[in-house]
C-alpha cells in the first residue's frame, strides 16, 4: 500500500511533453517551469515541467526507503525524505509538483502511512508541512501518486467525454481514484482519503461450495471464510491476505514462492522452474506468460482474483465509471497479461444481468494505460499548474474535492486548486467542464446532456467531495501514479493513490481532462 500526501509517484519518466504532439491538452502553455517529483515505493525521479517542452533534466534514483535504508528508524527514514524533496527543486524555483506514493489526507498534505517506505509504521506524518518548513520560499503542491497519474490519464483528449474515470495502479502497492470529469473532483472520505483498495481484505474461499443437484433438496449454504492467517501472504504493512498481498508485485512473487513450495515438481517442470533462480522474477514470468505456461497461468490467476473482485464491485456499485485504466509497474512489466486475466474473472462471474445482456461489459471498460499515458511527474506538473481548464464543466464550484484544489502544498492562501484530487479546502468558483459527457467509450451511445444523470447539477460544491472541512492554504496538488516504462516489480515504486490536500478554485489551465 502507498500512502498519498499530495502527489505520490511511480510512473517512469518519459519526458513526454504536454503539447499538440503529445497528444495531450492541458492549456497550461505559458505556465512556465515546475519542478516535478516522483516518489515510489522503490525510486525516486525528479526533473523539470512545462506543458511547452514537457519533462527535462530528469534525473533517475533510489527512495530513502525501508528497503534501501534497512537500518534506519521511520523518523530518520522521513528526515531523509524531506532533506531528498528539498534537494530536487533548484534554487530559486517557484514551484513544486510532487508525487507521492503514500496514503494521504488530500484535505492536508499529511502522510497516514505507506508500507513500501516506511514498512508497517502508521504515525501520520505532515510532509507537506516539513517541506513548508524547510522551503518556505518554495510554492509546494502535494499529491497521492494514483492521483497524479489520474491527472495526467485524464488529460488525453479521448477522454474529455467521459463521465468518471478510474485509475488502478498496480505496482509495489496497489490503489486507485475515481475522478469525476463533470465536477472535476476526486471524492475523499472523512480522513481524506479514497481508493486504498490494496488494502482491503481478499475474499479467497477455503472449501468449495456445494453445488445442488436437480431435483434434490439444496444444500445448507457453506460460508467461504478466509484461508486461515498462516496460510495466506503477508502484505507490506504486516497483515495476512490483503489485496495487495496477492496482486501487487511482492505479492505475485510471494505467490510464486508458495506454489514452489507446495508443488516442487510441477514448479521445476514450468517455464518458471526451469528459468531458474539466477532469473529476474518479473521477467522469467513475462516470458513464460508469452509461452503461455500453465504454471505462470495459473499463477496469475490466483494473483489477479482478488483484484477483479474489487473491480467488479466497483463496476456494481457505480454505473457512471466509463473508464477503468491500469497502470504501474505490474501493468506494464505483464504487459496485456494482467489486464487479459483480469477480464477472465470478469468474464467468467460478470455484473448480474448486464453481463448476459452486454457481454463486452467489462471489455469496453477496462483499458491498459499505454507507457507515457499517466506519468506521475507530469500529472505532478499539471496539479502545480492549476489543473486542467474545462474540468467541472457542470458549472459550481469544483468543490473541496475537486483535482484543482487537491495540492496540499502551496504556500498561497487563496491559490485556486483544481476541484481533483487535493480534497482540502472548498472549491470556491473553479469552473466545470461544461459538457459532462457525450459518448466515451461506452458502446451504449452518447449520454444525454447532463452527465449526472441524476438530475441537474446546480453548480454548488459538491457534497460527495470529503473534503469540504476547512479551506485548503497552499497551492494545488495533482498526482499521476504512474509513468510509463518503469520498472516491474520490487523495482517498481509502489502504486497506491491516494489524495492530497490543497486549496480550492477553478482549474488552471493545462490541467489533464
Amino acid at each position: 500500500m502507498t500512502t498519498e500526501t499530495t502527489g505520490r509517484g511511480t510512473g517512469v519518466g518519459t519526458g513526454l511533453g504536454t503539447g499538440p504532439e503529445s497528444g495531450l491538452d492541458t492549456g497550461l502553455e505559458g505556465g512556465g517551469d515546475i519542478s516535478v517529483v516522483d516518489v515510489g515505493g522503490t525510486r525516486l525521479r525528479r526533473g523539470v515541467w512545462s506543458a511547452e517542452r514537457g519533462v527535462r533534466d530528469l534525473v533517475d534514483g533510489p527512495s530513502p526507503s525501508v528497503r534501501t535504508h534497512p537500518g534506519l528508524s521511520v523518523r530518520e527514514l522521513r528526515n531523509r525524505m524531506v532533506d531528498a524533496l528539498c534537494a530536487a527543486v533548484a534554487p530559486g524555483a517557484g514551484r513544486a509538483g510532487v508525487s507521492f506514493g503514500a496514503a494521504l489526507d488530500h484535505r492536508t498534505g499529511t502522510v497516514y502511512a505507506s508500507a513500501p517506505l516506511w514498512g508497517a509504521h502508521t504515525e501520520p506524518f505532515d510532509l507537506l508541512g516539513a517541506l513548508r518548513a524547510a522551503r518556505p520560499e518554495v510554492d509546494w503542491h502535494l499529491v497521492n501518486d494514483v492521483t497524479a497519474a489520474l491527472l495526467h490519464a485524464a488529460a488525453a483528449p479521448r477522454r474529455r467525454t467521459l463521465r468518471k474515470l478510474l485509475l488502478v495502479t498496480v505496482s509495489t502497492g496497489i490503489a486507485c481514484r475515481t475522478l469525476d470529469l463533470r465536477t472535476g473532483t476526486v471524492p475523499v472520505d472523512d480522513c481524506g482519503l479514497q481508493g486504498e483498495i490494496g488494502h482491503l481484505p481478499a475474499a479467497i474461499p477455503a472449501t468449495p461450495v456445494p453445488t445442488a443437484t436437480p431435483g434434490a433438496p439444496a444444500p445448507a449454504a457453506v460460508p467461504s471464510p478466509l484461508l486461515p492467517a498462516k496460510l495466506r501472504p503477508v502484505c507490506d504493512c504486516g497483515e495476512p491476505g490483503h489485496v495487495a498481498a496477492y496482486a501487487s508485485g511482492p505479492g505475485i512473487r510471494r505467490l510464486a514462492g508458495l506454489m514452489r513450495a507446495r508443488d516442487g515438481e510441477r514448479w521445476a517442470a514450468s517455464a518458471l522452474g526451469r528459468a531458474g533462480e539466477e532469473a529476474g522474477f518479473e521477467g522469467a514470468l513475462r516470458e513464460a506468460l508469452d509461452a503461455g505456461d500453465a504454471t505462470a497461468e495459473a499463477l496469475l490467476a490466483a494473483a489477479t482474483e482478488p483484484l477483479a473482485d474489487v473491480l467488479r464491485t466497483a463496476l456494481c456499485l457505480d454505473p457512471e465509471l466509463d473508464e477503468i485504466v491500469l497502470t504501474g509497474g505490474v501493468a506494464y512489466g505483464l504487459g496485456d497479461h494482467l489486464r487479459r486475466a483480469l477480464l477472465t474473472h470478469l468474464t467468467r462471474t460478470g455484473l448480474y444481468l448486464t453481463a448476459d445482456r452486454s457481454p463486452d461489459w467489462a471489455a469496453r471498460r477496462v483499458t491498459a494505460a499505454r507507457p507515457g499515458e499517466a506519468d506521475p511527474l507530469i500529472g505532478a506538473g499539471i496539479a502545480a499548474g492549476g489543473g486542467l481548464p474545462g474540468w467541472g464543466r457542470e458549472g459550481g464550484g469544483a468543490g473541496a474535492g475537486s483535482v484543482a484544489g487537491g495540492h496540499m502544498g502551496g504556500s498561497h492562501t487563496g491559490d485556486s486548486h483544481m476541484g481533483g484530487p487535493h480534497m482540502g479546502g472548498r472549491h470556491t468558483g473553479g469552473r466545470h467542464m461544461a459538457d459532462p459527457h457525450t459518448g466515451g467509450p461506452h458502446t451504449d451511445g452518447p449520454h444525454t446532456a447532463d452527465p449526472h444523470t441524476g438530475g441537474p447539477h446546480t453548480g454548488g460544491p459538491h457534497t460527495a467531495d470529503p473534503h469540504t472541512s476547512r479551506p485548503h492554504t497552499g497551492g494545488p496538488h495533482m498526482t499521476d501514479p504512474h509513468t510509463a516504462g518503469r520498472p516491474t516489480d520490487d523495482d517498481c515504486p509502489a502504486v497506491p493513490a491516494h489524495a492530497t490536500p490543497g486549496p480550492t478554485g477553478p482549474l488552471p489551465a493545462g490541467a489533464p481532462r
